[in-house]
């Protein structure tokens, strides 16, 4: 309980220290270069593209994911090709002990090259960077970010596809939420799902972000360009990371959707605890 009472302040400090950062900023970033990519980028949304021919990239950030990874690529592979979309996976690994390099680079083998990207760094360098390190690597037009310790399931991915597509409300950017109907945390009690969708609602209310619903979720759906624009912008750290980028993206005048999504912590703590009795056998 004390946990959760500590995530709630944190959540509500780190918001409230966005809305001082976006202000002291807002100016700069309105009279900067990057500003014209928001441009750039309606004129882009605009074109009518197949999304069977587009090429999505999923960037996976690791630290001692041995166990998860592959089950992740299996899973991406699966909904991917059911849905007849061409993707690749970009492993961003920051020197991982448990040798998640060395998985990665198996499953770079069995699926080849064309699927997956392998990106080595030296030490833990952030969450940002290690998006920025897998962009820089990647090739497709649109970009997801999701984690790899399987609390993410690739099969709301379509769903979002589908938002972004949709020609009645163009979008930038899909984020998946639990706080819409339908969406959740599997395994959360009613007083962990309370204390969580206060703190997101007082964060919205202080950091008016134009109806987006879920501010710290990390499994969303990018136009590219909007990624490129956004990360460069963002300073924030842990929570507030993914708190920033929606804030600026809305700053930037960019439209956000979103999928319900339900996390999947039961399903990540029964496949981990099955690795480990056949790890003892």
């Amino acid at each position: 309980m004390n946990n959760l009472r500590h995530l709630f302040y944190a959540v509500i400090a780190c918001a409230f220290s966005l809305v001082v950062l976006v202000s002291s900023t807002q100016a700069t970033i309105d009279n900067s270069p990057a500003s014209s990519t928001s441009e750039e980028g309606a004129c882009l949304t605009s074109i009518s593209t197949n999304s069977s021919n587009m090429l999505y990239s999923i960037i996976l950030p690791t630290y001692n994911e041995r166990e998860n990874l592959p089950i992740m690529t299996q899973l991406i592979h699966d909904t991917f090709t059911d849905a007849k979309l061409n993707y690749e996976i970009v492993v961003v690994d920051d020197n991982s002990p448990d040798k998640t390099l060395n998985v990665a680079q198996s499953l770079q083998s069995i699926f080849g090259k064309d699927h997956i990207k392998i990106v080595s760094r030296a030490a833990k360098l952030g969450l940002g960077s290690a998006y920025s390190a897998g962009l820089k690597v990647s090739s497709g037009q649109r970009i997801i970010l999701m984690d790899a310790d399987l609390s993410h399931h690739p099969k709301f991915i379509p769903e979002m596809i589908a938002v972004m597509d949709s020609t009645t409300k163009k979008v930038d950017i899909v984020s998946g939420t639990r706080y819409s109907r339908g969406g959740g945390v599997a395994g959360w009690d009613t007083y962990r799902k309370l204390t969580s969708c206060g703190a997101n609602f007082l964060a919205k209310f202080l950091l008016a972000t134009g109806g987006a619903s879920d501010l710290t979720g990390s499994f969303r759906l990018y136009e590219r360009y909007a990624l490129e624009q956004i990360l460069p912008q963002v300073k924030q750290k842990g929570y507030a990371f993914q708190m920033e980028i929606i804030v600026r993206a809305h700053k930037s005048g960019m439209k956000i959707g979103d999928v319900p999504i339900t996390l999947s912590i039961a399903f990540m703590e029964r496949v981990n605890s099955e690795q480990m009795k056949l790890s003892c056998i």
